[in-house]
């Protein structure tokens, strides 16, 4: 059943704890990440079920790169398979598959298929998933500042027109509406660099669960801790109630 009283049009997650949940069964971590793609599969569902138009997955930040090769390697890896695995499910479910980041980074099998996926459920009207990939917000914002400084260089924008507008027009989220919810799992309380420009009026939800056991109910309670929340946007209490 679809839900639509006060949900979030458009949900973040940063996806942490699958090497911690790994670690605690004695496992390493591409065990983790492998189950952590089962938590993706349940909260993308889920999402969809209950109504939410936009679902953003932190997926793969600049920053991992830094990590042990045999670790990016067996992420990328299971990014393939995921991708193909769950093609069919996003079409018999209207899902509408992007993407954000430089995705020309990453391994030439990877970004064919993840443009493929994208190219194929392009038609696709119902809940749009958006992975970020080899994405940092500093990036994004550095990027766009100098695009935008090239372009009033050459006297295509005035200086004076630089606005919210033209900002968000030179973001990889282009197309994207503003972050309503943000949430993080396994416990950490940090934004690590995930869509600081999206997030400026977002409601922030951290929850202590691993990222491979946040579940359909887990995802729930913190759509409900949302749906209690007055978002004010700068005016008070009584000005939204007048």
């Amino acid at each position: 059943m679809i839900e639509t009283n006060n949900l979030p049009k458009h949900v973040a997650i940063i996806m942490d704890g699958n090497g911690r949940w790994a670690k605690a069964k004695g496992k390493n971590r591409v065990f983790g990440h492998r189950s952590g793609t089962q938590a993706v599969k349940k909260i993308v569902e889920k999402s969809a079920e209950m109504g939410i138009d936009y679902l953003t997955l932190y997926a793969f930040s600049t920053e991992n790169w830094d990590r042990p090769k045999t670790e990016v390697s067996s992420l990328m890896d299971l990014l393939i398979k995921a991708l193909r695995r769950e093609l069919d499910k996003m079409l018999s479910n209207n899902i509408q598959l992007r993407s954000i980041g430089d995705i020309s980074q990453l391994p030439a099998e990877v970004e064919k298929e993840l443009k493929d996926t994208i190219e194929k459920t392009s038609k696709n009207s119902g809940m749009v998933l958006t992975l970020a990939l080899n994405y940092g917000a500093r990036q994004e914002l550095t990027q766009a500042i100098q695009e935008i400084s090239r372009k009033v260089k050459n006297n295509i924008i005035s200086p004076e027109n630089v606005d919210e507008t033209i900002i968000n027009e030179h973001l990889y989220t282009r197309n994207l509406p503003g972050v309503d919810l943000l949430i993080r799992t396994s416990g950490e309380q940090r934004i690590s660099n995930f869509l600081l420009w999206q997030i400026a009026y977002a409601e922030l939800y951290f929850s202590t669960v691993l990222w491979p056991d946040f579940n359909e109910e887990h995802f729930r309670t913190a759509i409900d801790s949302y749906k209690k929340r007055e978002r004010r946007f700068g005016k008070t209490s009584e000005q939204l109630t007048n």
